[in-house]
Formats: structure tokens, sequence, C-alpha cells
């Protein structure tokens, strides 16, 4: 397997490669109809990866194989967005996934006479509201008599930005990884929840507590080196000065790229709206080009001067409109 990079897929990847970890979080968090059915075994991690090489920068996935209480067995399929904002055509990367997964246990089980259910769930810890319909049929256009002969499926999504931070899991340990994980992408709330992550990280053993303050270093713009020596201290004090000295490389690193970014932007956080901004109209006008065909000057100009909180509105007015004026509706 190559090199994960991406903190936010390191992190992700290793929190769910733990099937005991996995498991609870997938029984607190799978609608109950799936929950009921399982067996007390946790489940068994299939390795590989389906996700495109192109999207492995914002998408990480994990597939578990499960039994039931009547013996079957099944297939749990995790796909993890950790984009600021989600894709609208996560159904359509669902659906590629999930027939992938089934044709990896075609070639595992040729004489098959059944397939396995496969249940997909979405992790989401983005820095917007997940506004996406929940279902793949969303994505298709079709007259409404048509959707008992179309193909569809529904996914359950885990938007961390909407659960109380209290509220993340019932597990301690399982509670501090969420919580790290939630704020990693929210820049402006990090200092807030300072108290609140010292006393989760309490609860977790000390190799989770190392990974987890590798994860907040790389990736909490807010917290400079004397929050991160503070939040050390308070846990684990004996460790203060050995950590430091492990993560010194990486808060070099990461001051070296908030620099260059600083010089490219009229401050960070402007420049950091104004990416975010450029990224999500660009992909609407995109999306809308393919579905409509070509779009009259107007309709460019008026998504390249809107603000981004406008733009992700047209966004999920885009995946149920049928003309380019019901994509600005109100």
């Amino acid at each position: 397997m190559a090199d994960i990079i991406h903190p936010h897929d390191r992190f992700l990847k290793a929190l769910l490669s733990n099937p005991a970890t996995a498991g609870t979080l997938l029984r607190e968090r799978l609608p109950k109809e799936v929950v009921e059915t399982l067996s007390g075994d946790p489940p068994e991690l299939v390795e590989g990866s389906f996700v495109d090489e192109a999207l492995r920068a914002h998408l990480t996935d994990r597939l578990y194989r499960v039994r039931t209480v009547t013996g079957r067995t099944a297939l749990l399929y995790v796909l993890i967005e950790h984009k600021s904002s989600p894709d609208t055509r996560i159904g359509w990367q669902l659906l590629k996934y999930l027939v992938e997964a089934l044709k990896q246990w075609e070639r595992e089980h040729p004489n098959w006479e059944h397939l396995p259910a496969i249940v997909p769930f979405v992790f989401y810890h983005g820095a917007t509201t997940w506004r996406i319909p929940d279902e793949f049929l969303a994505l298709v256009d079709a007259e409404d008599g048509w959707r008992p002969y179309l193909l569809n499926f529904r996914f359950t999504v885990l938007d961390l930005g909407q659960v109380d931070d209290r509220q993340l899991s019932r597990q301690p340990g399982l509670r501090a990884w969420l919580l790290a994980a939630k704020y990693a992408t929210r820049d402006g709330q990090q200092i807030e929840v300072k108290e609140l992550l010292v006393d989760a990280l309490v609860e977790v053993p000390y190799e989770d507590f190392r990974f987890l303050m590798r994860y907040v270093v790389e990736t909490y713009r807010s917290y400079d080196e004397p929050t991160v020596r503070e939040i050390i201290r308070r846990v684990r004090p004996e460790e203060e000065e050995k950590m430091m000295s492990m993560f010194a490389q990486d808060m070099i690193t990461k001051g070296r790229q908030e620099g260059r970014q600083e010089g490219r932007q009229e401050g960070r956080q402007e420049g950091r709206q104004e990416g975010r901004q450029e990224e999500a109209a660009s992909m609407l006008l995109k999306l809308m080009r393919r579905k409509f065909g070509s779009t009259p000057d107007w309709v460019t100009e008026k998504v390249k001067s809107a603000n981004l909180e406008l733009i992700e509105t047209w966004s999920d007015n885009f995946v149920f409109a049928n003309s380019v004026d019901e994509v600005f509706a109100q």
C-alpha cells in the first residue's frame, strides 16, 4: 500500500483499523434495524481500498465483514469524507465502491449463490453542515413514475459537526478520537474546545495519546507551541519534553506551510475562505455545464461573485434542479 501522506487520511484509517473501536462506532451510529441483527463478534477488517487514486486527498474508506444473528455474512462499507464541504456526488462514489467491493467478493467466492448484503455508511467531519440527500436516486434525472424500476440505495451519514461534543460516543476512548476529528476542520473553534479535549485525552492510553497529539499538531491551526505544550503537561506531564521533541519537526513544517500560505494571501482566514469559495464555484459551474449544457455568461459571473454559503445553497438546489433557474431558486 502506498504511504499515507494526508494527516486526516492517516488518522481516520488508524481510528477505524481497530475492530473493537470500529465496532463501537458502527453500533452507535448505524440504523437500529441493522444493529439489532448483528452478532456480538467484532467486525473483521477487509484489507484494501476502493477509493479512486485522484480522490484520496479527501476520501478514505474501510470495508468490514460481519456476521448476523442468523449466521449470514454481510459487509459494512465506511466512506470517510474529510473535505471542508461534502461532495454532492457522494452517492455516485458510493455506488462505484460498493460494486468494486462486490466484485472482490465474487473473485474470492466464484461459486456464490447469493451476494452478501452491503450497508454503506458515510463518516463526515468537514466544516460545513451535510445537506446532501441520503439516497442514490437523488442524483438521477428521471420521471417520478420510473423510481420503482431504477437502482437505488440509502446510506447513513454521521456528520460530526451536528453531534454534541459530549455525545460523540459512550466509550471514552472513542469519544477522544471523534472530538479530535471534529475540530480538526474548524479552525475558529479549536481554542474553545481545548478544555474538553484535555478532559477527553486523559481517558486514552499512551499510544493513542501520542497519535492524537500528533494529529492535533498537524491539523489544529489555532494551536501554537505553548498550547500544545500545555495540553501535554496537563495530561501526561512526564512526557512533555519527549513528546515536544518528537513533534518538533512537525511543528516546524506546519509553521513553514502556514507562512507560505500567509505570503500568498491577504490574511490567513480570508485566504482560506477565498480558496474554498473558488473551489466550490468551479465545481458548481462544472456540474451545471454537464447537466444543462453551456451556461450563459451571467450564470458564470453570478456564481463566481457569490459567497461560499450561497454557493453551497445553490449546490444543494442543483441536486434536484431541472433547469438553471431552479438552481438559483430561493
